[in-house]
């Protein structure tokens, strides 16, 4: 496995190239950067230098926070208040459980759509977005192989995932490295593991 820095500079080679080569399929330009789990205050010094550099060269990078647009979907449904509340009266599995439901059902605030409405801002030929934070979700909350399945084909803009977990075996990614997650492989996007 290649240290964090030689995978940052892959990762910037890759993003400075023109066409950009982060992406296996056309449909999904996305790519993962896996990092551990317990590196995320030095990974997020790092992403804000890889996007002064990428800044440098002409790119404009837009950093998403998937933990911002978690607490958007929970304000837009049905607000904290419920939450707590659900969680007072029926456990922590049923309060993630409904937060799961706002996050993907159309009905509420899918997190698709909210990327989707932020990327749509975006020019591919010129942009790049980073989405950070993703150990919001944890440790259930939403999985993003189900993020990857409902963007495809939603937009065209270069797209980085920070994934905070473990590598098992060559392509399976463990969430947070919880053990009790499944390692998934099957993300039919370039990983820089």
């Amino acid at each position: 496995m290649s240290s964090l820095k030689e995978r940052l500079d892959l990762l910037e080679a890759d993003l400075k190239s023109n066409p950009v080569r982060i992406s296996v399929h056309t449909e999904l330009p996305f790519a993962i950067f896996r990092y551990d789990p317990d590196r995320e205050w030095e990974l997020r010094d790092q992403v804000k230098l890889l996007g002064a550099r990428l800044a440098a060269s002409g790119k404009t990078v837009q950093h998403i926070s998937l933990a911002d647009l978690l607490w958007e979907a929970i304000d837009a449904s049905e607000g904290l208040d419920a939450i707590v509340e659900l969680e007072r009266d029926y456990g922590f599995e049923a309060a993630q459980q409904q937060v799961t439901v706002y996050l993907s059902d159309p009905t509420w605030h899918p997190l698709a759509d909210a990327l989707v409405a932020r990327l749509e801002l975006l020019d591919p030929s010129h942009h790049v977005a980073f989405l950070v934070r993703a150990s919001a979700m944890t440790p259930g909350i939403y999985h993003m192989s189900r993020l990857f399945e409902e963007m495809q084909g939603k937009t065209g803009i270069p797209t980085v995932l920070f994934y905070p977990g473990t590598l098992e075996g060559i392509t399976g990614l463990q969430f947070m490295g919880l053990k009790e997650r499944e390692a998934l492989g099957n993300y039919r996007v370039k990983i820089y593991g």
